[in-house]
């Protein structure tokens, strides 16, 4: 199912809900750092549960605490509702980890 990508305008408006985020090169792009590589790999694996229900899957990479995240829905060309609703879920989750 193909899904419209949001406008510049329309993401800039709804960035400020996704504390973190960054739009830049057409996705939304977040990094996030952890104390451990347990806590990182704990949060992707949370994350991970959240996305499969959307079926909504990051780019996202993790070195040790690190984990740099690209979101935007490939089938639209661009960002999506969908990004930003697995934005979301990523910051609340985030917060568990005091982030």
């Amino acid at each position: 199912m193909s899904r419209a990508h949001l406008s510049d305008s329309e993401i800039a408006t709804r960035l400020p809900g996704a504390p973190g985020f960054r739009y830049e090169g057409g996705k939304l792009v977040r990094e996030l750092r952890f104390e451990t590589f347990v806590d990182a790999f704990g949060w992707m694996a949370s994350v991970a549960l959240v996305a499969e229900k959307l079926d909504h899957h990051p780019d996202w990479k993790n070195v040790y605490g690190r984990v740099d995240v690209e979101l935007h829905t490939h089938d639209a060309g661009g960002v999506t509702d969908l990004d930003f609703q697995l934005a979301g879920k990523m910051v609340e989750l985030a917060r568990r980890y005091g982030l």
